[in-house]
């Protein structure tokens, strides 16, 4: 297998799919297509229907491969899933009998370096998945040192934000901040040497990505959309990396299921992790519809704050 493929499969494929449980003449929507790895095996495992969206432009072309290999039973939605309910209408798909997402950056996301979403290759400071808005070094350039310390400690649990704002404005004054390992370097002089359990940029650059692609308001308005168009027993798959996507996920789940169900927890397999690293941190909640009325669950009630700057 090359380093291409293994970068982008997809996490927890056959615990999702069991979960699923895909059956003929039944339709699927996969809110973060990706390169489609969730999708391909959705479609080989019956005769059903796939409607997979992405906010993502350069997952175009792989979308035209999917339709031409699959036909009817696919088709592409270049959106946010934030708009779940406006792309159910488009295509007159009233209920839907399963879903998948798969939170945060795509491992092709990250492998490109142009993109700038690593810390761990030079690239120019974007992260934007939709390659529209503001930039991370709109973000760092330009943000007041306070609020870029909140946006760091709220969306990425740091707890040295402060030290780390305050470095970015000493340097940022000097010089424009311009790419990821010239801000890495200035996150890593933050720290003490001895605290390299893993790279000192991590959370921070969570915090930047998960902030200026508004992650958190994506997945708590996809949430509540995805659970409003679930046929009864469907189910709604959602992987995440991090603890305040998981936090929000386990949440809802609690929230609209029967309280004498336990929220369904399912950690990638120790073979897994060993063949594919980039598991290690992933969580699969599913989030079962046994209850026919639903109403609208607004992110106060889901243990989470928005930081509004």
């Amino acid at each position: 297998m090359t380093n291409k493929e293994l970068g982008h499969r997809p996490v927890l494929i056959e615990e999702v799919i069991e979960q699923l449980g895909p059956k003929d003449n039944e339709t699927y929507i996969d809110a973060t297509f990706g390169y489609g790895g969730y999708t391909e095996r959705i479609l080989q495992s019956c005769e059903c229907k796939v409607i997979a969206i992405d906010r993502d432009p350069t997952v175009k072309k792989q979308a035209e491969r999917f339709k031409k290999k699959f036909g009817s039973r696919f088709s592409f939605v270049h959106s946010k899933f934030s708009q779940i309910d406006k792309i159910s209408k488009e295509t007159k798909e009233k209920e839907i009998n399963g879903f998948v997402f798969d939170i945060g950056v795509s491992s092709m996301q990250l492998d490109d370096a142009n993109r700038g979403f690593s810390f761990m290759q030079d690239g120019p400071l974007d992260m934007r998945m939709s390659q529209d808005g503001q930039t991370a070094s709109d973000l760092i350039n330009k943000k007041d040192k306070d609020e870029l310390a909140d946006i760091i400690y709220h969306y990425g649990d740091e707890r040295n934000s402060r030290k780390i704002a305050r470095n970015i404005e000493k340097h940022r004054t000097q010089k424009k901040i311009e790419s990821t390992i010239e801000l890495a370097e200035i996150i890593k002089k933050s720290f003490p040497s001895k605290y390299y359990k893993k790279h000192p940029a991590t959370k921070t650059f969570q915090a930047i990505r998960i902030f200026i692609n508004n992650e958190i308001q994506e997945l708590h308005a996809g949430l509540n959309q995805a659970f409003n168009l679930l046929r009864a027993n469907g189910k709604i798959c959602v992987v995440t990396f991090h603890s305040i996507e998981d936090r929000l996920v386990k949440n809802f789940t609690n929230k609209v299921c029967l309280r004498n169900k336990k929220t369904k927890l399912i950690k990638p397999s120790s073979k897994e992790i060993l063949s594919n690293p980039r598991s290690r941190s992933a969580k699969l909640r599913v989030i079962k519809r046994e209850r026919l009325n639903f109403n609208y669950i607004p992110i106060s009630e889901l243990g989470l704050s928005l930081i509004h700057i």
